[in-house]
């Protein structure tokens, strides 16, 4: 952990920048090296605060807290960073990304040109697995112009049947659906 204090107003002490890094180390069992800390420490007449800035793999968080005695703001303040370090690892272990349980995963194969015309065994060039999600057509054309794609394969919400949206020569839009028998 890397900690910087600066006293404002009031002579440098060992003792307290000693105290402050001692009580931060608490901070260690929330969020993993490396974390850095401002630890700022002033008194203006019979006001002590202390503000600390806690900064750790993305995440920075700022508290503050005054009394009539620096030690005790400190504890404050190391209490408040501590409950708020506490609060975000809880919404992190709460979160759970939304899964579409609909999508499916085709298999796309490449093969040669060569073999598709000459009516050869047909030869793979390449294999991928891509995801196919559900969303209507209006959705379709739209994550098509957002990602500038030619085409885009998507099950249809309402139909739960492959189609594939493109775009023409002349600008529009067409629309790949099977046949429906």
């Amino acid at each position: 952990m890397q900690i910087t204090t600066t006293f404002r107003h009031m002579e440098q002490s060992d003792a307290l920048k000693g105290y402050a890094a001692e009580k931060l180390e608490r901070v260690k069992k929330y969020i993993d090296e490396p974390i850095t800390a401002q630890v700022f420490l002033t008194v203006e007449k019979i006001r002590h605060m202390a503000e600390v800035t806690l900064t750790a793999k993305g995440v920075t968080i700022k508290a503050a807290e005054e009394t009539n005695d620096m030690y005790a703001a400190i504890d404050a303040v190391v209490d408040k960073i501590e409950r708020q370090l506490r609060r975000y690892k809880e919404r992190l272990k709460n979160h759970k990304p939304a899964v579409d349980n609909r999508a499916l995963e085709v298999q796309k194969t490449i093969l040669t040109a060569e073999s598709i015309d000459q009516q050869q065994e047909p030869v793979i060039v390449r294999s991928k697995t891509i995801t196919i999600k559900p969303m209507s057509v209006e959705e379709a054309v739209m994550q098509m112009d957002l990602l500038h794609k030619d085409f885009l394969v998507f099950t249809d919400s309402t139909t739960e049947v492959i189609n594939v949206v493109y775009r023409r020569k002349d600008g529009n839009y067409g629309l790949i659906e099977p046949s429906r028998k």
